[in-house]
């Protein structure tokens, strides 16, 4: 899956750029972000997946949409860069 490209010729922020931003209450920088790191969010997903139970329903979709509806009330948390954001687990 190829990322996506910014448009209008802008060059696209970093991830980690992008991070910093939303933890410093930027929450523009979380609706760039999102489709940047979907496609990995998504694989991670379907990983940990294939370790379920054979006939559990959750699908990797699911699964991503519903830890970003907790990101997405998520305040004050310091993102210090991409490996750490990926790694985070709700709670």
């Amino acid at each position: 899956m190829k990322p996506p490209v910014a448009p209008s010729g802008d060059a696209p922020e970093g991830i980690t750029q992008l991070l910093l931003k939303w933890s410093d209450g930027d929450s523009s920088a979380r609706e760039k972000l999102m489709p940047l790191v979907y496609g990995e969010l998504h694989r991670l997903a379907a990983k940990y997946l294939r370790r379920e139970r054979a006939n559990h329903t959750l699908q990797p979709t699911a699964l991503v949409n519903e830890a970003y509806l907790r990101l997405i009330d998520k305040q004050k948390v310091k993102w210090q860069n991409r490996a750490r954001f990926l790694a985070w687990r709700p709670r």
